[in-house]
């Protein structure tokens, strides 16, 4: 495997305007405008430590899985973590030999940075939705 560091932390938020308000009340930290992601159902705002990333998500449409998460999490919450690699269809390969489920059937999809990701199986990854990104 390949995996370097981790990109972003994805946190589902009921309400994306109080969690940006919250990280930019921090000192040091940079907050993103929202931005509208159609394709995956959620609106984004990033929040950058430095080193990494904090990713805030809101449902966006009727068919946003991050929707669903906060019907089962009405408070909000860690949704999954991201790793970057530098080779995404070894490491795909990789975890798929392991008995890794790949979620959209495998194949890598374009995410929030306008990179190839594909995301793995939070029931073999314990507990956690893994998001690889192809750097």
């Amino acid at each position: 495997m390949t995996l370097k560091n981790v990109n972003h932390i994805a946190i589902a938020a009921p309400d994306l305007k109080k969690a940006a308000a919250f990280y930019k009340a921090l000192p040091g930290v940079t907050v993103s405008e929202p931005t509208p992601q159609p394709e995956h159902g959620v609106t984004t705002v990033f929040v950058s430590f430095g080193n990494v990333k904090i990713e805030l998500l809101e449902p966006l449409g009727d068919n946003s899985p991050i929707a669903k998460f906060l019907e089962k999490n009405p408070d909000g919450g860690m949704h999954h973590i991201c790793f970057e690699t530098d080779d995404l269809a070894a490491d795909t390969a990789t975890v798929s030999s392991a008995g890794v489920r790949i979620l959209g059937g495998g194949a890598p999809k374009i995410g929030a940075h306008g990179k190839p990701v594909v995301f793995l199986h939070p029931k073999d990854c314990i507990g956690t939705l893994l998001e690889l990104e192809q750097e």
